[in-house]
């Protein structure tokens, strides 16, 4: 016999365990055969046991090897100088990579062949066969990380009275046809590598952090949080026309949810590096990575047409009733500033979307210092000696900087005068002599 190992070819005396990864290295390569029964210096030392060794090698296949490989695994005895040889034929898959069940789609489960030898894959060879494998389609790729749990997306599921199942699980391709999860699945999954940072600045310059924080978990757990954060910070202003009490949020809520909404539902997730909420005195930013989906246009877009990047996500948001229709959300902020002088603006990039929603409060009537804000002001002073600017934030329920700013506008105006200075500074109404 001339036969020696090489790429295609693997000895092994008896059965090891280190057969399986031999399999998955073929599997992941150019195919090749596996002789059990002969020593790695090609002699044939022969097999007695056939049948047992067999069985043995096609249990161990079936049970430990992720895709499913046996389709393209083939076993026969030959005889090889009067021995009995166990040969096992592989094919190169077609749902590369193959991988050790209990290690992962990682270095440490993935094998390919490199000469003779079965060594493990680079997380970059390894990405490079899911792409192969499962098209560029981000979503619908298999992710690397098969140990994955849903107890949020499962109460949200459950809130929205629908099922949540293996076999929903398929319809909405969070599990592939071989069985395994996709990165969909990770984006709704507790174990989500994505997540949304948010930040509070005091004034309107990134300066100086009052608060930040980090969203982690599932993509729908993570809106929830960020909504509620950033609904911390949505004040109320109250305003009288006539006898009827007005209350107006600095920004109106349904476009926090749309501008929310859109950064989670369309950003590119291929990419690493998260959403990025900074809110400021006078507006809030959201940042997100991916811009415009490739033939679509900002004109295009602010009309209404709409191309889904991800569009498995967005079909799981809108069973669950989170978005309504696509294609709506910009206009739907867009119509939610029709009343106020200030509008959103969007910037866009090859790789970045950001959409600034501007405080209306801040913005209203240069803040309306010379109507509801000064009449609230002076009526507080004619039954109070002064006011301070913490006493003015509370009142108006402005921010702090609000509150500074509409203080100066009435000094400015001659209408209070200031006392006292840092801590014990006052504000006083100006006596005319």
């Amino acid at each position: 016999m001339n036969l020696v190992e090489n790429l295609t070819n693997e000895f092994k005396e008896t059965y090891t365990d280190e057969i399986k990864k031999t399999v998955i290295a073929f599997a992941n390569t150019a195919g090749g055969r596996i002789y059990i029964g002969i020593a790695d210096d090609g002699s044939v030392i022969g097999i007695e046991n056939t049948d047992e060794v067999m069985l043995q090698v096609s249990n161990a296949v079936r049970d430990a090897i992720r895709p499913d490989v046996t389709m393209f695994t083939s076993y026969h005895v030959d005889k090889i100088d009067d021995k009995n040889v166990l040969i096992i034929d592989v094919q190169k898959g077609t749902a590369c990579p193959y991988y050790l069940e209990s290690k992962g789609i990682r270095p440490g489960g993935v094998y390919v062949r490199q000469g003779a030898s079965s060594v493990p894959a680079t997380s970059a060879a390894i990405l490079k066969m899911i792409k192969e494998s499962d098209g560029d389609r981000y979503e619908a790729i298999r992710c690397t990380n098969q140990q994955l749990t849903f107890d949020y997306a499962e109460i949200e599921f459950r809130k929205s009275s629908i099922e949540f199942g293996t076999n929903q699980k398929k319809t909405l391709k969070i599990i592939n046809d071989d069985n395994m999860f996709t990165n969909l699945a990770e984006l709704l999954s507790d174990q989500c590598v994505h997540t949304i940072k948010a930040a509070v600045f005091d004034g309107t310059e990134k300066i100086n952090f009052k608060d930040r924080t980090e969203f982690s978990g599932s993509v729908l757990k993570q809106v929830n949080d960020a909504y509620d954060y950033i609904n911390r910070y949505n004040r109320t202003r109250s305003e009288f026309k006539d006898i009827h009490r007005i209350d107006i949020r600095d920004y109106p809520t349904p476009a926090v949810r749309e501008a929310l909404l859109n950064a989670v539902v369309h950003r590119d997730y291929a990419f690493s590096g998260s959403i990025l909420i900074s809110i400021f005195d006078d507006r809030i930013e959201i940042v997100s990575i991916g811009g415009l989906v490739k033939g679509i246009s900002y004109d295009d877009m602010m009309v209404g047409v709409s191309i889904q990047r991800n569009e498995k996500l967005a079909n799981v948001f809108y069973r669950l009733s989170l978005i309504e229709s696509f294609g709506t959300g910009i206009q739907k902020i867009m119509r939610s500033y029709k009343e106020f002088s200030v509008k959103p603006q969007i910037t866009v990039s090859d790789n970045a979307f950001k959409i600034i929603l501007p405080n209306s409060n801040y913005h209203a009537n240069d803040l309306n210092v010379s109507n509801s804000y000064a009449d609230v002001i002076l009526k507080y002073l004619s039954e109070k000696e002064f006011i301070t600017r913490k006493e003015a934030e509370v009142i108006l329920n402005v921010s702090q900087a609000s509150a500074a700013r509409i203080l100066k506008k009435l000094v400015d105006a001659g209408e209070l005068c200031k006392v006292g200075n840092g801590k014990n500074l006052r504000y006083m109404k100006k006596i005319n002599k």
